[in-house]
């Protein structure tokens, strides 16, 4: 891939335009995956089975999330009882918080389509039936950033993989294990906006369960008394 890159980036120098191999190499990448998605969605409109498929593995994200909480949770408690009984639990800190942010990465996508996030919805509301529009624009936007962080998130964790980063804590750990977790994550997320985004265009909503009745796009709204 990385010969690939050098080489497109090579024939387009030759127009007089600079190019950097490593975001195009970048793109090579994610363009076949938003692609795949894009085709994974056309058909989960048609075909059940693959909407539960893509389904399944945001709901996986979420029970790995809760894992990672219940694993907290157990570090914590194992941290109090050591204290307790005089017994030294070196980096129980460190594990606590890698159980913590793995936790948050893994539940993203989950969270988006449970409706959990923050998504402010006055002026999309205030579209009414355009509101279409306003949640292309929105999604679309949002995948791009989904799919820019997914790229750096994953950038960084091989950059700690190369330098052998090692975390500073009593645990001495090396850096890019925790980081795999914010990698997964971030994939996820990149991959739910973008469903959600090929699910608005093909069928006009989204996979977001409605936080408020003013949210469901498939009623009428309601006017103020």
């Amino acid at each position: 891939m990385k010969a690939i890159a050098k080489g497109v980036c090579d024939a387009v120098e030759i127009l007089g335009v600079d190019c950097d191999w490593r975001a195009t190499q970048a793109l090579l990448i994610a363009i076949p995956a938003i692609l795949l998605v894009l085709l994974l969605t056309w058909q989960a409109t048609r075909r059940p089975s693959i909407r539960k498929a893509l389904d399944g593995l945001y709901t996986l994200g979420g029970i790995i999330s809760a894992l990672f909480l219940l694993a907290m949770l157990g570090i914590i408690v194992a941290q109090m009882v050591c204290r307790w009984s005089g017994i030294a639990f070196p980096g129980s800190t460190n594990y606590a918080g890698y159980c913590m942010a793995a936790s948050s990465f893994f539940a993203l996508a989950y969270a988006l389509n449970a409706g959990a996030h923050i998504r402010v919805n006055l002026m999309l509301t205030a579209l009414g039936r355009h509101r279409r529009y306003g949640e292309i624009w929105c999604f679309g936007i949002a995948a791009l950033l989904a799919t820019y962080f997914a790229r750096y998130a994953i950038k960084a964790t091989i950059q700690s993989e190369k330098i052998n980063d090692i975390s500073q804590g009593q645990d001495a750990m090396q850096l890019w294990i925790p980081q795999v977790a914010m990698c997964i994550g971030t994939v996820l997320l990149a991959i739910a906006v973008w469903d959600n985004f090929f699910r608005i265009l093909f069928i006009g909503t989204s996979n977001i369960e409605a936080e408020t009745v003013e949210d469901d796009p498939h009623l009428p709204p309601t006017e103020a008394t």
